[in-house]
């Protein structure tokens, strides 16, 4: 990741895209009050930075079928490089499986799922213990009151 500069321009592009990543350029440029190509090669530094990761598409989980979230406690008593090589190309292959957090703690990771129902989490959960895990332990979502995939950008 190249180190760089983000100025208040820069800034008010982050939060339009952040807040909208279907628009398009000349959007962005005429609502920042710059050209299309000024703005075009400022998204393209940001993004050649590593600032922007992707864009992405936020979907309705409930409208998919995926309507419970579960964050899953992992523990392991295997703390090697093959163990973990193993861990993470079981869950990199469970497309129910959002994130994967190693912490400090008490525990080692915490992972976040989607599933459509109890059955469809039991279905997971069996998926999941193919990694040679110690100890698991799941919480359902039950009423969500804040989500959101906007990055806060008052610390620039």
């Amino acid at each position: 990741m190249t180190n760089v500069s983000i100025d208040k321009l820069d800034r008010q592009i982050l939060l339009l895209i952040q807040n909208d990543a279907s628009l398009s350029v000349a959007q962005v440029a005429e609502r920042v009050g710059v050209s299309k190509s000024a703005c075009w090669r400022r998204i393209q530094k940001l993004e050649k930075a590593g600032v922007i990761l992707e864009r992405v598409t936020l979907l309705n989980q409930a409208k998919i079928n995926l309507p419970l979230t579960v964050y899953i406690s992992v523990r392991t008593n295997q703390h090697n490089d093959q163990w973990m090589q193993h861990f993470n190309q079981v869950l990199q292959d469970i497309p129910e499986v959002l994130e994967i957090h190693r912490m400090s703690g008490d525990l080692d990771y915490l992972i976040k799922a989607v599933v459509p129902d109890m059955p469809g989490y039991d279905r997971l959960y069996k998926k999941i213990i193919k990694a040679d895990l110690h100890d698991v332990s799941s919480s359902f979502v039950m009423e969500t009151t804040k989500q959101t995939t906007r990055m806060p950008l008052t610390h620039l």
